[in-house]
């Protein structure tokens, strides 16, 4: 991996008055997205390995893509503009009629993370994007601390 990216992965997802905090980090640092409630109900049961009784939206995209011999290679994070981050999912597909081919599509993060946690797809993140966001790691180690402590008492 070249110094263009960086690694990440889903640290958590925690439920909001307006929609979901998804957590993405490493051991250096972790940053939040905020994400709408649909597409952060969708990450968290992918990332808890929930069985739906009937798929969501990012379910019936992953079997699609899955139909036609293709699947999330990566997402990238590739731009923060005024609050709001942009991302890119690469798709590669092969088939009985199609030689390797490999498409980048512009997809907003959210989207592109239900897909890569979904189908265990890297997250990774451009490194002008990762120096210029604020680490909230304590806030997230806090969080997590207090959800410990409700669950024991």
């Amino acid at each position: 991996m070249n110094n263009d990216v960086v690694a990440v992965e889903l640290r958590n997802v925690l439920p909001m008055d307006n929609g979901h905090a998804v957590f993405l980090g490493n051991a250096e640092k972790t940053f939040v997205i905020f994400v709408d409630e649909p597409v952060g109900t969708a990450i968290t049961m992918s990332m808890r390995g929930i069985v739906k009784d009937r798929p969501l939206t990012h379910d019936l995209m992953s079997h699609l893509l899955r139909a036609f011999g293709a699947k999330v290679e990566r997402m990238i994070i590739n731009s923060l503009d005024n609050g709001v981050f942009y991302a890119r999912l690469i798709i590669s597909a092969q088939n009985e009629v199609q030689q390797r081919k490999v498409v980048e599509l512009d997809a907003r993060p959210s989207d592109s993370i239900a897909l890569a946690v979904a189908q265990n797809a890297p997250i990774l993140v451009a490194n002008e994007v990762w120096q210029s966001v604020d680490d909230v790691s304590e806030t997230l180690d806090q969080v997590q601390k207090r959800g410990r402590r409700k669950e024991d008492e």
